[in-house]
């Protein structure tokens, strides 16, 4: 195999806890020596252990004298862990190959200058766009202190996500539902505004087949804290249920959901009296989440994208068409031009049984 094939490797480990990771970033390492892959790692649930040092660990003796492909720079500072660069330096490799370098101002080229300096050849570049999107949530909350924002979407062909009387069940069928979950188990976070949660409770977890364990921290949005108690978000105890409100927000429901085991975070107003969605973001990047999907209607969809915040786009179209009377998915986003628009390029496109999900990324 080649440094390519290993590379890659490695990288399908680093997408094994994709989600799980946060505030770390997901990695994937593969050691080999004399072409045998002798050790494999990636990155444990809550970033620890780190990839590096589980593939050393499965490696042993055998790590010495052995090439490890890393999926990201091994990080070269004292954190909760010691340095991954230290430790296989440690462990007597004698190369490694790294994706990309890291973001991080504590570790970016620090690691592989440090291996280089302890005699170990090391390099960085191999399928680094792979690597770079697979953590783009990492890169982006180190670089700009919030997560990748994922806005999900699943319509007609018309852009409608429900009836005018809002019936909205079902639109695409079980598979691109399905599809929707896995999205879940893959993003930190889930976020929805308090229309969705009035008008659909949903659950908001992963409902797949033994991933029930790989549900997202659920977010909802309540300015004024007025949803009711009885909401499955705040009764089922599946995952972690966060609150994003206002600072001036009733105080004696605040302590009331505090006292149910739920996170409440206190968000500044934007100039219309709302949750300033920036700000949010901004609060869920210092929490250290790096990925976050948004299931929202068709105001939180309208108010990130025009703020600029949408970076993937996940669409799922059913074929069908409800008509102009049905609920946008995206509200008025006041444009006076097509050139003002929002603008994103197709990454994949899948039909999938019947319906089409298309994924997009934003065009800086």
């Amino acid at each position: 195999m080649s440094d390519l094939e290993y590379m890659r490797a490695a990288l399908n480990l680093a997408r094994r806890n994709l989600g799980q990771t946060w505030p770390n970033p997901a990695v994937g390492c593969v050691i080999v020596k004399d072409g045998r892959v002798v050790g494999r790692g990636w990155t444990a649930r809550g970033g620890r252990p780190h990839a590096e040092t589980e593939a050393l660990a499965r490696a042993g003796a055998a790590a010495r004298g052995a090439t490890a492909y890393v999926s990201l720079e091994p990080c070269s500072h004292h954190g909760r862990t010691p340095p991954c660069a230290d430790a296989l330096i440690a462990a007597g490799v004698a190369r490694v190959v790294a994706a990309v370098d890291d973001p991080d101002r504590r570790v970016s080229g620090k690691g592989i200058a440090r291996l280089r300096a302890a005699g170990v050849a090391a390099e960085a570049g191999s399928c680094a766009q792979e690597a770079a999107e697979l953590n783009a949530g990492f890169f982006i909350r180190v670089r700009q202190g919030r997560p990748l924002v994922t806005l999900k979407l699943a319509t007609s062909l018309d852009g409608r996500i429900a009836t005018a009387n809002g019936a909205s069940r079902w639109i695409t069928g079980p598979a691109a539902r399905e599809r929707a979950h896995l999205l879940r188990a893959t993003h930190d976070a889930v976020l929805i505004g308090t229309g969705t949660a009035k008008a659909d409770d949903p659950q908001l977890t992963c409902r797949l087949p033994g991933m029930a364990d790989r549900s997202p921290v659920r977010i909802v949005l309540d300015r004024a804290l007025q949803l009711p108690p009885s909401l499955r978000l705040f009764v089922e105890r599946d995952a972690p249920t966060w609150v994003a409100t206002l600072p001036l927000a009733n105080a004696a429901r605040k302590a009331a959901l505090g006292e149910q085991g739920i996170e409440v975070l206190d968000v500044p107003p934007d100039t219309a009296g709302r949750i300033d969605v920036a700000a949010l973001l901004c609060a869920l990047g210092d929490k250290g989440l790096t990925r976050l999907l948004v299931e929202g209607g068709g105001e939180l969809a309208a108010s990130l994208l025009r703020a600029g915040l949408v970076d993937r786009l996940v669409w799922m179209r059913a074929p069908l068409a409800i008509g102009g009377d049905g609920l946008p998915a995206i509200a008025a986003l006041g444009l006076d031009a097509p050139g003002a628009a929002p603008r994103f390029e197709l990454i994949d496109s899948e039909a999938v049984a019947g319906d089409l999900v298309e994924t997009y990324r934003r065009r800086d």
